[in-house]
């Protein structure tokens, strides 16, 4: 693509390039943020402010416990496997002062999932919170875990009520597992002591490794993405380019349900709403929509993130549609298509478009997003971010022209620069500087990309492509239908016939009707043969539904 016709398509105030190297690390521009915004709240979670002040101080005590304390030094891998809680974003930055190399874990891995991660990661150290302490417990012997930092819900949110919380959390709701860990540290212990070492700056610079950010479990073996300073430095400023425009500095709000250990919370909400001097708003538990409607209320939100299943379920929540959305300016979904009959509910119950955008954990993890001038759901994921460029690749390697589908790759800095440990993995994926996503998209002729499915994802039916998105996109539209999601299943005349899973909102809902409205929205080889009802639909930590495991 053409530099000049592409920045035309740009809407006002976004640049088409940024500055890779802005900061010499994310600590550098952790330093200059905490400082300028020192009195500002930069972290709430069940009614516990963290100002920015609070949160340089502790994350220094904690690094300083990391170096002095434990040895761990430069380069060396700390893991997280914590919630949505004041602890993460004082682990998450007191590692990176310390010069650490942070792997994010999903509390809720299984035993030979978090086995996996830690040996493969080469981990040191992890802070891990003590509900899930017992699927450590399991498998810390066959890791190179050296040192555990245990921490209860409660710890960061004041003496009295941190007590009432962690006892409620342990006794009441027995939300704890017994468990038998050595060598263990208490997070408050840690910070004290930390309070109480020396801290010693390390120097980073862009190509040092900021995260190891595991991906890939869906094909094979999950993988580290190596993502490095200047990576995540790029991102941010790539995603604060495109939402600053609507945006003012010091006076933002983004509301964070998604985890903060998965990519698109980290960039875009962690990291990109400190540089704006922003308060983010810790949801611990987004599954209890009820208990998610009611803390919203008590706060003049801004900005909210998610992905199509949580405005979806905020949406079906009693309570959500009277809440004061006058000061809501962004709302932004990713991680999986969002679907216009959600994005037009949204629209129409919050006054806020919901901006699509794109991208992967290879990437940091932006790729594109649509403008923030854009007037209604159009089901494109948008521009490309600032310094990113975009390749639509035919099977045969060649460029698709206009319109065409292929696969997306794309170049620019916030790509990895590689899988950790698996150089054939990374030689798959990463081809002269550029990213072959595994996405199967098109460009329109004013410069806007939508995504056509995942390549492993197509359907085929007598030849035909069939791409699942389409599909849940026309079921979900009927009013009796909560989610669906669609695959292909072996048949013996056509190859391959479409199979819908559906999520009801009304019981009475047959798989007769349901087939027969699909016949009059989409052409025949696409209407779903196969209706099966569920209660739910499988998902991972953040929402998207797995395909894979309804195969």
């Amino acid at each position: 693509m053409e530099k000049i016709w592409l920045e035309k398509s740009y809407p006002p105030g976004v640049p088409y390039e940024i500055d890779p190297d802005k900061y010499a690390s994310i600590v550098d521009m952790f330093h200059k943020y905490t400082k300028m915004y020192a009195d500002r709240s930069a972290f709430i979670n069940m009614g516990a402010e963290l100002s920015y002040r609070e949160l340089a101080q502790q994350a220094t005590d904690f690094a300083a416990y990391l170096q002095q304390d434990l040895g761990l030094v430069k380069g060396d891998k700390f893991a997280i496997m914590v919630p949505n809680c004041l602890q993460y974003p004082i682990a998450l930055f007191g590692a990176l002062l310390a010069g650490l190399t942070v792997v994010n874990v999903n509390p809720l891995y299984t035993p030979r999932e978090l086995e996996h991660q830690l040996r493969d990661s080469n981990t040191k150290a992890i802070l891990i919170i003590q509900n899930f302490a017992s699927i450590l417990e399991k498998v810390i012997d066959k890791t190179p875990v050296e040192k555990v930092i245990l921490t209860s819900l409660g710890d960061r949110l004041g003496t009295i009520k941190g007590a009432v919380v962690n006892s409620v959390v342990k006794y009441v709701k027995k939300m704890v597992p017994a468990f038998n860990l050595s060598n263990v540290e208490h997070f408050n212990k840690a910070l004290s002591k930390g309070h109480k070492l020396s801290f010693s700056p390390v120097e980073l610079c862009g190509e040092d490794l900021a995260f190891l950010q595991y991906t890939g479990g869906t094909t094979g073996v999950s993988k580290g993405a190596m993502l490095t300073h200047r990576n995540m430095v790029a991102n941010l400023e790539q995603a604060k380019a495109a939402i600053k425009p609507q945006l003012e500095e010091g006076k933002e709000l983004v509301v964070t349900a998604l985890p903060l250990y998965h990519i698109f919370a980290l960039t875009a909400n962690c990291l990109t709403f400190i540089t704006l001097g922003g308060t983010n708003l810790l949801i611990t538990n987004p599954r209890d929509m009820p208990g998610f409607v009611k803390e919203l209320n008590k706060y003049d939100f801004t900005a909210i993130t998610g992905v199509n299943t949580l405005f979806n379920g905020l949406l079906n929540t009693p309570g959500f549609s009277d809440l004061d959305f006058s000061n809501l300016k962004l709302s932004l979904g990713g991680g999986m298509a969002v679907q216009r009959p959600v994005a037009e509910k949204w629209e129409s119950v919050t006054k806020s478009r919901l901006l699509e955008g794109y991208g992967l954990t290879e990437c940091a993890p932006l790729v594109t997003l649509c403008p923030y001038n854009q007037q209604h759901y159009s089901g494109s994921i948008g521009l490309p971010a600032s310094s990113t460029d975009i390749r639509i690749v035919k099977e045969d390697g060649s460029d698709a022209v206009m319109g065409e589908a292929g696969e997306m790759w794309v170049k620019g800095p916030q790509v990895m620069k590689g899988y950790y440990k698996r150089q054939e993995a990374t030689d798959e994926v990463l081809k002269d500087g550029w990213l072959a996503t595994g996405d199967v998209a098109c460009m329109d002729e004013n410069g806007f990309f939508k995504i056509v499915d995942r390549k492993k994802d197509m359907i085929i039916v007598s030849g035909f492509n069939v791409f699942p998105n389409e599909i849940e996109e026309v079921v979900v539209s009927h009013d009796g239908v909560l989610e669906a999601a669609a695959i292909g299943i072996p048949h013996e005349v056509s190859g391959e016939v479409v199979k819908i899973f559906v999520v009801r909102t009304d019981p009475n809902l047959t798989e007769e009707a349901l087939i027969k409205y699909c016949r009059e929205n989409l052409t025949n080889y696409k209407v779903p043969k196969i209706v099966e009802f569920r209660d739910d639909l499988p998902k991972t930590n953040v929402g998207k539904i797995l395909r894979r495991e309804l195969r």
